[in-house]
């Protein structure tokens, strides 16, 4: 089964922390985590908002320079489509010095074998800032939805989130996991659902 989560309608003065927060499973196995992490969700005006809260003994980041492969250290992701099933869906990525990276994937078969990645496209209005602190590290999304859905204000998208925490052991997290081995999180028939508001 599939996980879906009905996305608040928030307004000025509502904050994300406040919400009650879905948990972060391991990617392959759907165990919990090494490190826990909790997202939370809401939509303000029309922005789709995304905190992470994660425990963490180590921040591996080097990356400062937005549209690094940040994946290649610790960072949190986001992946959304307006489509289902998400043949095409649009990456978003932070780090722990607040780097961003974001891209458009075409996945025709739903596989990793087919997918094409456009790594130039950018989403208007996108914005990321990041907090650490002992032991954890928290970022704050806002992904403006128009960029992505060319007007047609779909009520669900599909989406997962992501962490990937590096060490010793590499540690990888997602809301629906997976279950792929090696670890893989371009596995769009994986995705959990987004419910919005009516408008």
């Amino acid at each position: 089964m599939l996980p879906h989560v009905d996305v608040p309608r928030l307004d000025a003065t509502a904050r994300l922390v406040g919400l009650s927060p879905v948990a972060l499973r391991d990617a392959c196995t759907g165990e919990p985590p090494r490190l826990a992490t909790a997202v939370r969700v809401g939509l303000r005006e029309d922005s789709f908002l995304v905190r992470f809260d994660g425990r963490d003994d180590g921040v591996i980041a080097s990356l400062s320079r937005n549209h690094s492969p940040l994946w290649t250290e610790d960072v949190f992701e986001v992946f959304l489509s307006p489509a289902d099933p998400a043949t095409l869906y649009y990456e978003f990525e932070v780090n722990p010095l607040g780097a961003v990276w974001t891209g458009r994937i075409e996945s025709p078969d739903l596989e990793r074998r087919s997918m094409r990645v456009d790594s130039s496209w950018r989403c208007p209005g996108f914005s990321a800032r990041v907090a650490r602190g002992s032991n954890r590290w928290s970022a704050f999304l806002r992904i403006p939805l128009a960029p992505m859905d060319e007007g047609a204000a779909a009520s669900r998208w599909r989406a997962n989130f992501y962490r990937i925490d590096r060490g010793s052991i590499d540690a990888y997290s997602a809301w629906s996991p997976t279950l792929a081995e090696p670890p893989d999180f371009h596995v769009p028939k994986r995705f959990g659902t987004l419910r919005l508001p009516a408008p």
